[in-house]
């Protein structure tokens, strides 16, 4: 019996990285987010009343303050007692002195209720309070447009 001397060959370990699973999963989590992130989003239902007014630019911090329809008082989507309302304010407003609040409120809403609120709210010392309005241009009516 013979034996002959096998010539061995050196194989070389690959060092690369194989990508393609990687930008599939990384893929798909960006779907999922863009798909997720608005709904996150919502917060409390609001039929927000329509209005033609400047808008925030997006470098600055807001503090959303909600009422609804019931009189109920919200921060961000945080339900709250009228009584646990400053507190929480103050607490958020110690925090961030720079952040500007803006109420939310139904166009069905009291303008009793939403009043109340700003009512608070000046009692405390925050006379910085923005409305919260509705994107859409507000239609003006044409007795209250110029005439050239």
């Amino acid at each position: 019996m013979a034996f002959t001397a096998r010539k061995r060959r050196r194989t070389s370990i690959r060092s690369d990285v194989n990508l393609t699973p990687l930008i599939d999963v990384m893929t798909s989590l960006l779907a999922i987010f863009m798909i997720t992130t608005p709904m996150l989003t919502t917060g409390i239902p609001l039929s927000l009343p329509r209005g033609d007014g400047q808008t925030l630019q997006g470098d600055e911090k807001t503090l959303d303050l909600g009422v609804n329809q019931k009189g109920e008082y919200f921060i961000g989507t945080q339900k709250v007692s009228s009584q646990e309302l400053l507190p929480k304010i103050q607490a958020i407003v110690s925090e961030n002195p720079e952040i500007k609040m803006i109420i939310s409120a139904d166009k069905s809403t009291s303008y009793g209720n939403v009043i109340e609120l700003m009512a608070l709210l000046r009692a405390a010392g925050y006379t910085q309070v923005g409305l919260k309005t509705d994107a859409e241009a507000m239609q003006v009516p044409r007795h209250l447009t110029k005439r050239k």
